[in-house]
């Protein structure tokens, strides 16, 4: 798919060299390439608005209240109702617009919104094949989560919006239901462990009030503290908070809890046409075509499995040789295996397993984001105006070891970004680990980047929404890195938890397309892991069960820092003493998140225009 783009890119750019194309450049003023940037601008603007259109989820999702009622269509034929469109925008954009006339802004809008449609080509040839459920969850988890944390409920009809939603749930597990029954008709499952996994957790959403005795359940509390605020603010009567709360109660046991019901039996009905043993991809009918299909749209490149494979090995290797070194700093005495089990035995590396000790988890989190937010200005001239907060999972989604994880706040600054933790086992998350963790998560990583992009001004909209995996989670562990380079991560375990981050990383690389494209098994999987990086086991057991269920994702980061970190390398050859981070990382996100390919260019043309100044 990247060959084909960027052929075609270079393919334009030797046309514009040609005699005849020289001269109608040549004609183009900058009147004109202002004036149709600006008309491409508006273009993409309206034609973005009509693909929110398709997603009530990504309206809420950015702070707005269109078709508050609804939740996305997930059947197959929304989805092709969708690419058909996408076809016809991309269509009319290059019968109207000559990329000849545009500054170089608008041509990489232009780029990219070409580029948006070969990647949803590629994903609807393998619409069947993405898993119900994985160790990230799944809608069961997640339509939940999303009503509790990004709902907003400022009055009655926004509360009655909400219960309306609530009862969709149930639809939009029906149509995962059905592509998951017609992706097991051509022998496409899950793993079976992946089977009770999603049932236990539909069970914990459906668990407590008003389903069954004992404390409220997570989304019915929502749903009843957000009424509560309307009483309290006037905005309902009690007799009418009385009746939203009996209305919701309907909607979660008379609609909601039987569409868990018929997810659950389904998941039950169909795990015995599984086998034990978790296997990849490429097992599976048409997997290999999916895997590469996979890595493609996750890394934006055209790396394959076996290049990804050999890039991790040496990548294990090289921090392998890193991690002596800082060993050898702390004064332990032993092997790197016998460091690696100090660290996950010895219970001074870990806060204890009780509220109190959850509490200082997530205070050393917001003090170590403190002490970064006063050191940004240094090295960032671009900074977020978001405001960011460190926060525990919710109870029914929350997985022993799971991976901390962001979720951006609203463009309008009306939800803050979160950062998330997985707190319910403390022996899974170390304290050494804890800085890096929040430096990826928080700053300089993920909320600084997806704030600033949600705030940039002069682009088209979309640009500010993008969301390319490669880029934006190679930003954050490039981030990690910085952290050192800016001071931070001074004391050794500290610094060997920056580097057993980025082991964690490299060992994706190896284990991803080890389990998709050449036959390892689990256990052998969580045996490299352990073999090679310090994590506590429970962490290695999720993380490997994550890579099985999520093909290619867990790739992006290793391929996304690697590029980033090149290009900071060549500017800071190129320009010497010139060099300025700032100047840098504004250019990097200056632009929004974007596929590797098309950020490598945007940095080599500044590049240029920096050494001729």
């Amino acid at each position: 798919m990247m060959r084909k783009i960027f052929a075609a890119t270079a393919f334009m750019a030797l046309a514009a060299c040609s005699p005849a194309k020289k001269a109608e450049t040549a004609a183009v003023t900058p009147e004109v390439i202002a004036q149709t940037s600006k008309d491409l601008n508006a273009f993409l603007d309206s034609e973005y608005e009509k693909a929110l259109q398709f997603s009530p989820e990504s309206l809420t999702s950015q702070g707005r209240k269109d078709q508050y009622d609804k939740l996305d269509d997930r059947s197959q034929e929304a989805s092709q109702k969708e690419l058909e469109w996408r076809r016809q925008s991309v269509a009319d954009m290059k019968a109207k617009f000559d990329p000849a006339k545009l500054d170089e802004e608008a041509h990489t809008s232009y780029d990219v919104w070409a580029y948006l449609l070969n990647r949803d080509e590629d994903q609807n040839k393998f619409w069947l094949y993405p898993y119900l459920a994985g160790e990230l969850g799944g809608d069961h988890t997640g339509l939940p989560q999303f009503l509790i944390t990004q709902h907003r409920v400022d009055d009655k009809s926004d509360m009655e919006a909400y219960i309306s939603r609530v009862g969709l749930i149930a639809t939009a597990l029906d149509q995962d239901i059905d592509r998951a029954k017609a992706a097991a008709e051509k022998g496409i499952r899950m793993p079976r462990f992946m089977y009770d996994q999603a049932a236990d957790e539909a069970k914990k959403v459906t668990t407590g009030a008003p389903f069954t005795k004992g404390p409220d359940s997570a989304l019915f509390a929502d749903g009843e503290a957000k009424i509560k605020a309307l009483k309290d603010g006037g905005k309902v009567t009690a007799q009418e908070a009385d009746q939203l709360t009996a209305d919701l109660a309907k909607a979660m046991t008379g609609t909601m809890k039987p569409g868990y019901d018929r997810f659950i039996a389904w998941l039950k009905a169909d795990e015995p046409n599984t086998t034990p043993d978790a296997k990849g991809v490429g097992a599976l009918p048409g997997g290999a075509d999916w895997y590469n299909a996979a890595l493609a749209f996750q890394t934006t490149t055209d790396m394959t499995a076996d290049q990804i494979h050999e890039l991790g090995l040496s990548e294990v290797k090289r921090i392998r040789g890193e991690m002596e070194a800082v060993k050898d700093k702390t004064g332990f005495k032993g092997s790197l295996q016998d460091f690696f089990k100090y660290l996950r035995t010895d219970k001074k590396f870990y806060y204890p397993n009780t509220d109190a000790g959850r509490e200082a988890y997530l205070q050393q989190a917001r003090d170590d984001l403190d002490a970064m937010q006063a050191k940004l200005p240094e090295y960032f001239g671009i900074l977020p105006k978001a405001k960011l907060i460190v926060k525990r999972v919710e109870a029914f989604r929350e997985v022993p070891g799971g991976a901390q994880h962001y979720e951006e706040g609203t463009p309008d600054g009306s939800r803050p970004g979160t950062f998330y933790v997985h707190l319910s086992d403390m022996n899974a998350e170390p304290k050494y680990q804890l800085a890096d963790i929040a430096y990826h998560e928080g700053l300089p990583g993920h909320h600084l980047q997806i704030s600033i992009q949600q705030e940039l001004t002069g682009l088209p909209k979309f640009r500010t929404q993008s969301f390319y995996t490669a880029y934006v989670e190679g930003w954050a562990l490039y981030a990690e890195a910085l952290a050192k380079e800016m001071g931070f991560d001074s004391d050794p375990y500290d610094d060997f938890g920056r580097l057993s981050g980025e082991m964690w990383r490299a060992i994706r690389l190896v284990l991803d397309t080890g389990i998709h494209s050449k036959g390892w098994t689990q256990e052998q999987a969580v045996q490299y892991f352990i073999d090679n990086s310090p994590n506590p086991e429970a962490s290695i057991r999720s993380e490997v069960r994550r890579y099985i269920t999520s093909p290619g994702q867990a790739t992006c980061y290793k391929i996304g820092m690697i590029t980033i970190r090149r290009l900071r390398d060549e500017a800071k050859a190129q320009l010497g003493d010139k060099f300025d981070y700032r100047a840098f990382h504004d250019v990097v996100l200056g632009g929004g998140a974007l596929p590797l390919p098309v950020l490598e260019a945007r940095v080599h043309r500044w590049l240029e225009k920096q050494k001729a100044a």
